[in-house]
């Protein structure tokens, strides 16, 4: 079975997410990734069920919303757990 996150695109995820998004990755962890009090998070796998992170050390889980069935769909996911995220805990959600 193929998957539709090649490594190639996995690291390209990774690397996106850690140089321009290291803020949203982080208010993800406290909201969906039972860390509430982390203080730094760093993307670390994406793969078709979940989303994957080290928050202090620490390796966290958190699924996709859907399944990812095609590359495109990562972004939409993302914005979709920013949002639960900044819902969960209060904030404002920035553009995206």
């Amino acid at each position: 079975m193929s998957t539709p996150l090649t490594s190639d695109a996995v690291e390209a995820i990774k690397k996106h997410m850690n140089d321009d998004h290291a803020a949203d990755a982080l208010l993800i962890v406290r909201a969906l990734g039972g860390k509430p009090d982390a203080t730094a998070a760093r993307t670390t796998d994406v793969d078709t069920e979940a989303i994957y992170f080290e928050a202090d050390g620490e390796a966290i889980a958190v699924k996709w919303p859907t399944p990812i069935v095609e590359r495109a769909q990562v972004r939409n996911e993302v914005v979709v757990l920013y949002q639960q995220a900044c819902e969960i805990l209060g904030v404002e959600p920035r553009g995206h």
